[in-house]
C-alpha cells in the first residue's frame, strides 16, 4: 500500500475516503488545536469520524495532543486504521474504536470525559450532530463541524433547511455565507437550550463544503440581535437585517418592496479575530503555503454585515463595466466605508456600504479613468 504524506505524517488511504484538495481544512484544525494548547496547556482530541486517520495523526504529531480518541463508524477500515495509527496507539496517546459517533459522544457525557477539541467531519447534513457533539466538548473547548449539504443551506431545498436548521433558507447571491450562518445559528440555539453558548472561532466555505469551529461557553450568547433574519430585495439587490419584532413589516428601505427572508440564523461575528491572529502569527511548520492569505481574509471579514456583494451583481445592477476589485475596495474605504475582500467568493466583497453606493463609487472610478484617458 502506497503511503501518502501530509504535514508531518504519512498514512495509507486504501478503501478510505481522502481528498488531498481539502488539506487546508485539516491545516486549520491542526493549527487551532496548537494555539488552544498554547493557551490552555493541554489538548485532548476526539476525532469522531476519523476516516483514514489523517486528522488523528496530525493532531497528535503537529498540534501536540496528549491524547487522541480516533473513532470510525465503518468497521471495514479496521485493518487500514490499525496500520496507520499503530505508532500512536503503541505510544499510549491514542485509542481507536469503531462505534456510531452519537454513542461515542453520549459516552463522553455519561462518563464526564469531556474533550478540548471535538472534530466531526461528517458527510451530508451536520444537523444530526448539532445536539450530540456538544455533549462531548468541555466548557471552553472547541467543536469543528462539517456540512456538505449545500443545496439546503443555499435555499434550493427550503423545506429541507427547515427540517435541518429550523430555518427557512432562500436563494440569493450571498447564499454561501448564509450556509455558514445557518450552521452557527443552529449550534447557537442548541447550546442556548442547555443554558450555554458558542463563540465562533472561524467560519469557512470551501469546495462546496461548510466548516465552522466554535468554542463552547458557559454563558448564553443567543439574543434577538444576533439571531434573526436576513432580508434580500430582488428588485434592487440590497440586503438588510430584519428583527423579530419587524417581521410583519419587512420591506426594503430603499424601494419599500417586500423582502425575501431567510432565517432565523446567526447574524453575529463569523470568527474570533484575536484567536485567528494567534493562528496567523504562529510558526507551526508543514502547513499549506496559502494558509496565511486565507487567515488574513478570515480575520478581515469577521464582523461585517451578514452578506456580501459580487462584482457581477454590482456590474449588472449598475449596467457598467467594473474596475478591479481591489480598486473598488480602496475607493469605498476612502469614502469612509468599511470594505474587504472575502474568502466566500473570489469575485465578492464585504462592505458596510449599500449596493447603490458600490455602484456609484464604481461609476466614479470609471468616469475618472475615462477623463484621464481623454
Amino acid at each position: 500500500m502506497q503511503a501518502v504524506e501530509e504535514g508531518r505524517v504519512s498514512f495509507g488511504v486504501d478503501g478510505a475516503f481522502y481528498r488531498r484538495e481539502t488539506r487546508i481544512v485539516r491545516d486549520l484544525g491542526v493549527l487551532a488545536g496548537w494555539v488552544y494548547r498554547q493557551q490552555v496547556g493541554a489538548l485532548r482530541v476526539l476525532d469522531g469520524m476519523t476516516g483514514c486517520g489523517v486528522r488523528s495523526l496530525r493532531y497528535g504529531a503537529e498540534s501536540g495532543a496528549s491524547w487522541v480518541w480516533a473513532n470510525e463508524g465503518n468497521p471495514d477500515l479496521r485493518g487500514l486504521l490499525e496500520e496507520n495509527l499503530k505508532g500512536a496507539i503503541a505510544s499510549g496517546r491514542c485509542k481507536l474504536t469503531f462505534e456510531n459517533a452519537h454513542r461515542v459522544f453520549f459516552h463522553c457525557y455519561s462518563e464526564q470525559d469531556y474533550y478540548d477539541l471535538v472534530d466531526v467531519d461528517c458527510f451530508g447534513s451536520a444537523a444530526p450532530y448539532f445536539t450530540t457533539a456538544l455533549w462531548a466538548v468541555k466548557i471552553g473547548g472547541l467543536l469543528y463541524l462539517t456540512s456538505t449539504d449545500g443545496r439546503s443551506a443555499t435555499g434550493h431545498l427550503p423545506s429541507k433547511s427547515l427540517q435541518d436548521y429550523g430555518a427557512f433558507a432562500r436563494s440569493h447571491p450571498a447564499a454561501h455565507e448564509q450556509g455558514l450562518r445557518l450552521l452557527l445559528g443552529a449550534l447557537q440555539q442548541e447550546a442556548a437550550s442547555r443554558g450555554m453558548g458558542i463563540e465562533p472561532i472561524f467560519s469557512l466555505y470551501r469546495s462546496n463544503t461548510y466548516r465552522v469551529m466554535v468554542r463552547l461557553g458557559a454563558k448564553v450568547r443567543l439574543t434577538p440581535q444576533n439571531y434573526g433574519f436576513l432580508g434580500y430585495c430582488h428588485h434592487c439587490g440590497d440586503y438588510q437585517g430584519v428583527a423579530w419584532e419587524k417581521l410583519g413589516r419587512s420591506v426594503c428601505l430603499r424601494d419599500e418592496r417586500p423582502l425575501t427572508l431567510t432565517g432565523p440564523m446567526w447574524l453575529g461575528e463569523l470568527g474570533d479575530r484575536t484567536f485567528l491572529n494567534l493562528m496567523r502569527s504562529s510558526s507551526l511548520p508543514h502547513l499549506d503555503s496559502s494558509l496565511p492569505r486565507l487567515l488574513d481574509l478570515l480575520q478581515a471579514e469577521v464582523d461585517f454585515p451578514p452578506y456580501f456583494y459580487t462584482l457581477q451583481a454590482i456590474g449588472k445592477r449598475g449596467k457598467l463595466d467594473l474596475p478591479p476589485k481591489a480598486q473598488l475596495i480602496q475607493a469605498l474605504q476612502a469614502q469612509g466605508h468599511r470594505a474587504t475582500a472575502t474568502h466566500l467568493n473570489p469575485q465578492g466583497l464585504k462592505t458596510t456600504a449599500s449596493l447603490a453606493t458600490c455602484i456609484a463609487v464604481a461609476r466614479g472610478i470609471l468616469g475618472k479613468k475615462n477623463r484621464l484617458e481623454i
